[in-house]
């Protein structure tokens, strides 16, 4: 049972992704900020892959190699968004 507000995230995750593709940065991190929003208002936790992939110091949608650099360590992935702002996950 999916909500109006997870569809709606779901959307501006998408909208996010081509934006961020098409090299239109901005629009990306407003769909972005839009996504956080509607989240926090819902109180809805934000997918996995939208988290993953998004920056939560500036809101920016993390291409790797254009946006983000992406590195792995022992038992970890370490991405650094061009704002200098980092995130680790484990593997």
């Amino acid at each position: 049972h999916v909500t109006v507000a997870e569809e709606r995230i779901e959307r501006l995750d998408e909208l996010a992704r081509e934006a961020a593709g098409s090299c239109d940065l901005d629009l990306a991190r407003r769909y972005v900020r839009r996504a956080r929003r509607i989240a926090e208002r819902n109180r809805l936790p934000l997918p996995r892959r939208f988290k993953r992939f998004t920056c939560d110091r500036c809101d920016g949608y993390l291409v790797p190699g254009r946006t983000a650099r992406v590195r792995t360590r022992s038992g970890h992935v370490v991405i650094t968004c061009e704002c200098g702002a980092q995130s680790r996950y484990p593997y």
